[in-house]
């Protein structure tokens, strides 16, 4: 895809804590956090964006690395371009105390950051919560942030930190215990926490799926895709189920998972008898 000029979005910055970061927004209605995967805001990112706006929310997309509206595949160098974008990104995340890439039992120290960014949107764009997608190095990011009442519809796809290089790493994901505690008793209360993956991602392992499960219960609702329906124009194996490996058609089980995340904000964010606290419905 060419590169994306976004002129279509609204740049604004917000500042917490002594951070302050360039915000991207389109549309109008309740929020929707979009944390982009490395290597950054890309135009199939903002092509999810887009398809947040249409059903009447507003994309809120927080610069956190990389070059916002890049195409991450330019021309005919392929694997290479890939690899080199991937690499120059995630230089400068490796060396952030920002961000937590192989610790178990930590929660990123940006997430507080996201945390604050939730509770503004929150307040200028009005509704019963904010919704929030993460996605691959940003995935469990929506989890943790789902501490917070105002969190209230949290989608992890491919959720791929801490990266999985034991065992341990994998039957984990990147929240703190006193975080997963309180996320815990959310869900107890009516939360739902909706997972995306590949069956054959390596990076988004089956094991951190298992351990939300038992962590979460019934509350952790789990979508595993077989690799095979992965969109196989990707230059990268199965991982990015609502990017580059999405066939946006009906029928296609990558289609079917983007349709479930956006029937999920529909739900805890554009019905109006949703419960403020957790989002779910009141049948009464």
């Amino acid at each position: 895809m060419p590169d994306d000029a976004m002129s279509d979005f609204e740049t604004a910055h917000f500042t917490h804590d002594g951070t302050t970061r360039a915000v991207f927004r389109r549309g109008t209605g309740p929020a929707v956090i979009i944390m982009a995967e490395i290597p950054g805001i890309t135009p199939k990112v903002l092509e999810f964006a887009r398809r947040v706006a249409e059903i009447g929310c507003t994309a809120v997309l927080p610069h956190l690395f990389g070059d916002p509206g890049r195409d991450p595949n330019p021309g005919t160098h392929g694997r290479v371009a890939t690899a080199v974008n991937a690499i120059t990104t995630m230089v400068p995340i490796c060396v952030s105390r920002e961000f937590t890439m192989l610790a178990t039992g930590r929660s990123s120290p940006v997430v507080r950051w996201l945390r604050a960014l939730a509770a503004d949107e929150h307040g200028r764009c009005g509704g019963p919560g904010v919704g929030a997608v993460g996605m691959c190095f940003t995935g469990g990011y929506a989890l943790a942030m789902a501490v917070d009442d105002v969190l209230v519809a949290p989608v992890l796809s491919q959720p791929s930190l801490p990266i999985a290089v034991s065992a341990r790493r994998r039957r984990t994901i990147d929240i703190s215990p006193a975080d997963l505690a309180r996320v815990k008793q959310r869900c107890a209360n009516g939360l739902t926490v909706l997972g995306l993956r590949f069956d054959s991602d390596r990076l988004a392992p089956a094991e951190r799926f298992e351990f939300l499960r038992e962590q979460l219960g019934d509350a952790f609702v789990a979508v595993e895709i077989d690799g095979d329906a992965a969109n196989p124009e990707g230059l990268l194996p199965p991982h990015s189920v609502l990017t580059e490996h999405l066939i946006d058609e009906p029928g296609q089980p990558t289609r079917a998972a983007l349709d479930q995340v956006l029937d999920l904000m529909r739900t805890r964010l554009l019905t109006p008898t949703a419960d403020p606290r957790t989002g779910s419905v009141d049948p009464g």
